[in-house]
């Protein structure tokens, strides 16, 4: 574990240099231990880092962004935060590209939840970084950005899933993300799957499929 921006843990590629890049970000009271889960079942020549949040949360779990749950509406975001916490990510790729014997042109975000959330806002604030985006559980957060002009976000692809029954975020919030990427011309792909608020088989299998076809 280097000592960069954000604390993390690495599995290497069967790649000696220029290794497609897929970083984790895990969702809120989790850690970098919890995605890292899926780096052995995918394909061995991705350079895989899973990153923690920067917010340490009480007893355990840390966070991306503070989030009251006495709210309005049930829930309020620290949009601050979680900005500051989107320019610090994106810190952390360039250290990661800087660091690790990693290819900067192929280089893609797997997200879960609070970790999808920003994985977009990151995506769609600097698409020059940014190849594939997997987006699980998440929504797009329309206060954490500034749209770009289209030719900016031509070359990314997003994979975008969602549980069916999810008592977390509602469906409906994740159901407007192919509509905001179709009207930027940005390539997706969008799955339900009767779940709550995680990540079923079937789900892992097609996201596995869909970013091995990429690389």
């Amino acid at each position: 574990m280097k000592n960069l921006s954000l604390t993390h843990v690495i599995r290497e590629s069967s790649l000696k240099d220029n290794a497609p890049l897929l970083i984790l970000f895990h969702g809120y009271g989790s850690d970098e231990n919890d995605l890292f889960s899926f780096a052995s079942e995918l394909p061995e020549e991705l350079f895989i880092v899973s990153a923690r949040a920067p917010y340490p949360m009480q007893p355990y779990g840390n966070a991306w962004y503070a989030i009251n749950f006495d709210a309005d509406k049930g829930k309020w975001s620290d949009n601050e935060q979680a900005i500051e916490s989107r320019d610090l990510i994106a810190k952390f790729i360039d250290e990661v590209i800087a660091e690790y014997p990693v290819n900067k042109d192929s280089v893609s975000l797997l997200g879960f939840s609070q970790g999808t959330i920003l994985s977009y806002a990151v995506a769609l604030t600097y698409p020059e970084k940014i190849n594939n985006v997997i987006a699980l559980s998440g929504y797009i957060n329309e206060d954490l950005f500034k749209t770009q002009p289209e030719d900016h976000y031509k070359h990314l692809n997003f994979y975008c899933s969602h549980g069916s029954v999810d008592q977390v975020i509602p469906v409906d919030w994740a159901r407007k993300s192919p509509e905001f990427l179709s009207a930027l011309n940005i390539k997706h792909k969008y799955s339900e799957f009767p779940v709550g608020h995680g990540v079923a088989p079937q789900n892992f299998y097609e996201l596995k499929e869909w970013l091995t076809n990429l690389l």
